[in-house]
């Protein structure tokens, strides 16, 4: 491990031991992963993670939280978020993900005070600062933790780290809620949910790894990694076939390739809150650095 990367190792578990007891969001990803990991070191049974099993959250995401917190003797809840229900999250607004964050951190502050845990947990990092994240506010509104951002980890610094500990899921790809494939402004429901998840299995088994299934209407517009392009093309009947038997008469192929978020770059976004969230962060981090 690079000496910079140990340091802040050892500034993240003094940092997680201070906080005596916590209640970890884990969603699946590397990020919260870690987070929990380290938690579960340092604080044994008095940290536990949770994971909402909303309609939004992948299955396989869903499995995977299950088996590593199994394998690493982590106190481990699933629970049902109902942000669904919330006509502000199903509207799909720009900031649709401060509606989603508020429900799962409204959940967890309730399990934290009845149960006697002090702190709630995200993983949060410095990387996540900038651009769009309206769930930065809802954080803050929440006081949930940040120990990834406040110790000054990067995504980079957090895979590599995951991978000297050996998670799992250290090179898992980035898999943001299945919410984000759909436009803002087009109503999300569970069976859209459904029909993203099912559309992007497809892709997964034709052994493809960094992808998204953006949902427009009747058109499923594919965003896979420029090298996949062949593969696609490859098995573009099949693909079409699963695909319109999912209820998409239109398979597209874009063209820019995988980019996370690409659903941000049609809107334009009044950034006071999320800089004001991300500001906060900011200080937080550079204060625990001093």
């Amino acid at each position: 491990m690079r000496p910079e990367l140990a340091k802040k190792y050892d500034r993240l578990k003094a940092e997680i031991r201070s906080y005596e007891s916590v209640l970890v969001a884990l969603s699946g990803g590397v990020d919260s992963s870690l987070v929990a990991f380290v938690a579960g070191q340092e604080l044994g049974e008095k940290a536990l993670a949770v994971t909402s099993g909303s309609e939004s959250l992948k299955a396989t995401d869903l499995l995977l939280a299950k088996e590593i917190t199994a394998e690493w003797g982590l106190s481990h809840r699933v629970i049902t978020t109902r942000e669904i229900e919330n006509k502000n999250y199903s509207a799909n607004p720009q900031n649709r993900c401060y509606f989603c964050k508020t429900t799962l951190y409204t959940d967890l502050a309730e399990i934290a005070e009845r149960e006697g845990f002090r702190w709630v947990l995200n993983g949060t990092n410095t990387d996540d600062l900038g651009g769009f994240r309206p769930g930065l506010k809802a954080a803050d509104e929440s006081s949930v933790k940040s120990p990834l951002a406040d110790c000054g980890f990067s995504k980079q610094d957090i895979r590599d780290l995951a991978d000297h500990l050996k998670l799992r899921n250290a090179k898992k790809p980035a898999s943001a809620c299945l919410s984000s494939r759909v436009p803002y402004g087009t109503a999300i429901s569970r069976s859209i949910l459904h029909q993203i998840e099912q559309a992007e299995s497809v892709l997964e088994r034709l052994g493809l790894k960094q992808f998204r299934v953006r949902h427009h209407g009747d058109v499923a517009r594919l965003e896979v990694e420029t090298d996949d392009f062949p593969a696609v093309i490859e098995h573009r009947l099949e693909i079409e076939r699963q695909l319109s038997s999912l209820g998409y008469r239109y398979v597209a192929l874009d063209l820019r390739g995988f980019r996370s978020g690409s659903l941000n770059e049609v809107i334009s976004i009044s950034r006071s809150d999320q800089d004001r969230s991300a500001h906060t962060l900011i200080e937080k981090r550079e204060g625990n650095l001093a």
